[in-house]
């Protein structure tokens, strides 16, 4: 078993819902966590489904949450928006983009395949240095609250089992094959290496 905590990067569109709620859950369980995301801007829900409200990755949660409080609090705070931001708020600044980090991670979740996808590209384009190993495996998860919570909880329940493991490398196919027969759900796995 691993003498320090598992190293972990959670990954999905705009680092505000899916990869922020694991971000909490692992860190409560004591995992080294970072959280990123992959999109050019900051999405969220609007007041009407085809206008939504969007922020440059420079702009906080804190300014974020200010802003919705301004357009429309009683909406906000029913769709959950501001709810988010807090939780957010509390435990980091502002999104982050992963194509701008030289962390080295022992397991990268991606909450997409499309992310996946854009995660492995970055990884395998970078200039290798230490060509340690990193897992990116994709655990898709809707992006809504309670698939967020759902994927955040499956995500430690992975993690906490990864952290036991005396070989990473041997057994986390066997891992993966185990959850997907119990839980009926398929994951994108793949090495690659950090910088």
């Amino acid at each position: 078993m691993p003498s320090s905590p598992l190293k972990v990067a959670v990954v999905c569109v705009s680092n505000m819902n899916r990869s922020m709620e694991a971000h909490s859950i692992l860190k409560k369980k004591a995992f080294s966590v970072w959280s990123f995301r992959t999109g050019s801007r900051v999405r969220l829900p609007g007041e009407a489904p085809n206008l939504p409200v969007a922020y440059y990755f420079s702009t906080t949660y804190k300014e974020m949450y200010n802003d919705l409080l301004r357009k429309d609090r009683q909406h906000y705070t029913r769709n959950g928006m501001l709810h988010i931001l807090g939780r957010n708020e509390r435990i980091k600044p502002r999104p982050e983009r992963f194509q701008e980090c030289c962390e080295a991670f022992d397991v990268i979740f991606t909450c997409g395949e499309s992310i996946h996808d854009r995660v492995v590209e970055d990884l395998c384009a970078r200039e290798q240095e230490t060509f340690q190993p990193v897992h990116v495996i994709n655990v898709d998860i809707q992006n809504t609250p309670e698939d967020a919570t759902l994927g955040a909880l499956l995500i430690c329940e992975l993690c906490q089992c990864l952290q036991h493991m005396d070989n990473m490398e041997d057994s986390l196919a066997k891992l993966l094959l185990a959850v997907e027969e119990k839980r009926g759900k398929k994951f994108l796995h793949g090495g690659c290496f950090c910088c």
